[in-house]
């Protein structure tokens, strides 16, 4: 199955966890491979995680890749 399919089937799931601000999909920088990238306020290692928090390393064989981008908030359009 491809990423964006993967990403779509599964996006309630990987938008649950508490610091997950988007999901969407890429290629991996190092391999070229098409994955789903979780978009996070902050990365926080997996130890410190609630279970329910944890993204796993994959969906449907498509690698999963976390991404910390900061708090997002809505910008003014200027008109």
């Amino acid at each position: 199955m491809d990423a964006e399919r993967v990403s779509r089937l599964h996006e309630g799931r990987l938008m649950k966890p508490a610091n997950v601000s988007g999901v969407g999909t890429g290629r991996d920088e190092h391999s070229g491979q098409d994955v789903i990238i979780v978009f996070v306020t902050r990365k926080v290692p997996r130890d410190r995680l609630l279970r329910e928090d944890v993204v796993p390393d994959e969906f449907d064989g498509v690698p999963v890749r976390v991404l910390a981008i900061g708090e997002v908030s809505a910008q003014a359009e200027d008109l």
